[in-house]
């Protein structure tokens, strides 16, 4: 997936005339601490909730306040790891997506990110998840696979953690059934080192209610 395929239409830029105060009820409405401002369609930058805190006169435009716009993007084309990293490197609340003429086109808001890790995770489908802790020469997915394909079930999706300084590696495995002692009893037989398990039914139905309301209230 790409940073173009998961723009938000709900999310309209600021123009250099709008007023500070628009700009904070925009990003109240939105849930949002950051807006672009755009002049037609080129991207001037990111407008900051914390910076228009600090504007004394809240009916003065955008365009006539000394702020420190910041300039983070990417293009039409990113990868959504390069979206993701984009958020997390700079902190911010949306990214701007701009075309290969650095025209704006949208921002690709942290909800749309929530959307893409879900589906990606299999985070809303039932079932159990079993971490192991594994060396990194070690990591094999297949024999994994076969594993847990024995016990007539199948990995969703898979998450690898690297630590620094280490050799070792904690892969994440959500598989499509919330019984997995037999499963766990073959990784350990295989002599897998298994970290945690989790398949309770009644947390599972409570991760969801807790991951659905908290789509709800990004939801914009």
């Amino acid at each position: 997936m790409i940073a173009s395929e998961i723009i938000s239409d709900a999310i309209p830029p600021l123009k250099t005339s709008d007023t500070a105060q628009k700009a904070l009820d925009r990003m109240t409405d939105f849930k949002v601490s950051h807006m672009p401002v755009v002049n037609s369609e080129q991207f001037l930058g990111l407008v900051s909730e914390d910076d228009l805190f600090e504007v004394q006169d809240l009916d003065v435009p955008i365009g006539g306040l000394s702020l420190s716009l910041i300039n983070p993007f990417v293009y039409e084309d990113a990868h959504i790891y390069d979206v993701v990293r984009m958020f997390h490197q700079r902190r911010l609340s949306v990214v701007p997506v701009l075309d290969m003429q650095k025209n704006y086109l949208g921002v690709v808001s942290v909800h749309a990110v929530l959307e893409y890790v879900s589906q990606t995770y299999a985070v809303s489908e039932p079932g159990g998840i079993i971490v192991l802790s594994i060396g990194n020469r070690n990591n094999s997915l297949s024999h994994m696979a076969q594993i847990v394909e024995a016990d007539n079930a199948q990995i969703l999706s898979s998450y690898v953690q690297a630590f620094p300084d280490s050799t070792r590696l904690e892969v994440t495995l959500k598989i499509n059934k919330t019984e997995l002692t037999t499963i766990v009893a073959s990784f350990e037989r295989y002599n897998y080192e298994v970290v945690s398990v989790h398949n309770n039914s009644d947390n599972e139905n409570g991760s969801r209610d807790r991951y659905d309301s908290l789509m709800n209230y990004l939801n914009v």
